[in-house]
């Protein structure tokens, strides 16, 4: 550790990864959160970014979860993983997802086989097939509603399904 009376770069003997984390079960100790949220983010599994200065056209598929803060054209394809839009983000494509949570703009249709929630700075203009859906107030959302029973494979798109403008709800809609 660099002291004052010291010359020089001050750099730690071992390198960053090699610390030890202290036990959970140290009584007080502020590491001892750091290995259940380690554990609580290792269940959930890895999650790939696309940053503000990114742009991508075609198809994005892959098993794991993705965070969009840049803009995507064309499909993203991820049963089983969740799909987040940043607020930054930027979406013109149909979306296929577990779980999928808009704080930016989408424009295209959304699949999930669980749930789908627009929050208050969020933008949708397309179609839902959801088992869940929550609409923050604020949240804009124009297009249809179709409720799945969880795991029910998607209905064509002849299916008849009510039509919601949505600019602001007096409270959060949650189905």
């Amino acid at each position: 550790m660099w002291k004052p009376n010291q010359t020089g770069p001050a750099s730690p003997a071992t390198p960053e990864p090699a610390r030890p984390i202290p036990p959970a079960s140290t009584p007080g100790s502020f590491e001892a959160a750091r290995p259940a949220a380690a554990a609580a983010s290792a269940a959930a599994g890895e999650q790939a970014t696309i940053g503000k200065s990114l742009v991508i056209k075609g198809e994005v598929t892959g098993s794991e979860s993705l965070f969009v803060d840049g803009k995507i054209e064309g499909a993203i394809n991820l049963p089983g993983n969740r799909v987040t839009v940043g607020r930054n983000g930027q979406v013109a494509a149909n979306i296929t997802a577990r779980e999928v949570v808009v704080l930016g703009k989408v424009r295209g249709n959304i699949s999930a086989s669980d749930r789908v929630d627009i929050r208050s700075e969020g933008s949708l203009t397309g179609d839902v097939a959801a088992a869940r859906i929550a609409i923050e107030d604020g949240a804009y959302f124009k297009g249809g509603i179709d409720i799945k029973k969880a795991g029910e494979a998607p209905k064509s798109s002849t299916s008849s399904s009510s039509s919601t403008t949505t600019s602001s709800t007096p409270e959060p809609v949650t189905v």
